[in-house]
């Protein structure tokens, strides 16, 4: 299938490992030049090399925190005139409903929904006025079904995901759409530290967490970045024009809601 994304340009953040990279790597896949984003130079490097030399497309590479205003304004000038925006951060520290107080939600709001909406709101209206566009803001399982241990990302991601509800309606009419990508476990770094805190706790190996996650997955195993990659890219292509404001789950069945 032709995607129809050849020659378009993509802003992917926290692009250099995880899900991110899958994002940046399937849309280099289909020809699309890439300002990548992460805090390591090194690391982030090193992937846009192994993507230069892979797919020939542009990579622009931006080392910074894209959580503050000042990384902010290095990505989105270094990514002017961008056809598609992935909005991708690392998600706060799990815990207990007691141990959060107001600085840590701040933190939280600030990475994962205060971030994402300041990048959509620099770049979405060239999008809105050369009549094409696709922001895919990568959020989580835990705002369809939150997860306990982690309050912070549960309150912040919610909070973006109304915010992209309006939004989303607002702009769709201008060739814009805005979705989300809801992933639950995946062969990330994320689950390492996931999975090594279970096994502390629980005096077990890393993969005997591991393999007790992904008993309480249908699927039985954890999503990986190549797919959870095209998945993006499918809501990046020009056959997706007419899904607006959705929060598409994978997470191998994990939650189980009718709707």
């Amino acid at each position: 299938m032709d995607l129809g994304l050849t020659g378009k340009r993509a802003l992917v953040c926290a692009s250099s490992k995880g899900l991110g990279l899958g994002c940046a790597e399937a849309l280099a896949a289909e020809g699309v030049n890439l300002v990548m984003n992460a805090r390591g130079a090194e690391a982030l490097e090193a992937s846009a090399q192994a993507i230069r030399d892979a797919h020939g497309v542009e990579v622009v590479t931006v080392a910074t925190d894209v959580t503050t205003p000042e990384g902010q304004a290095a990505v989105l000038e270094a990514a002017e005139g961008a056809d598609i925006l992935v909005n991708n951060a690392g998600g706060p520290p799990p815990g207990m409903w007691t141990d959060w107080e107001r600085e840590d939600f701040i933190k939280a709001l600030d990475a994962n929904m205060l971030t994402p909406i300041a990048l959509i709101k620099g770049l979405v209206p060239s999008m809105m006025e050369r009549g094409w566009g696709r922001v895919v803001n990568i959020t989580s399982q835990a705002v369809r079904a939150p997860i306990p241990v982690l309050g912070l990302s549960n309150s912040a991601r919610t909070g973006l995901t109304g915010y992209v509800a309006g939004t989303a309606r607002q702009v769709a009419g201008k060739g814009v759409t805005i979705n989300n990508l809801l992933p639950g476990i995946h062969a990330t770094d994320r689950a390492v530290s996931l999975d090594s805190g279970v096994a502390a706790q629980k005096g077990i190996s890393i993969e005997e967490a591991r393999a007790q996650r992904s008993a309480t997955i249908p699927a039985g195993r954890y999503g990986t970045r190549e797919e959870f990659g095209a998945a993006c890219a499918f809501l990046c292509s020009q056959h997706a024009g007419f899904i607006v404001g959705q929060n598409i789950l994978l997470d191998g069945g994990g939650v189980n809601l009718t709707m």
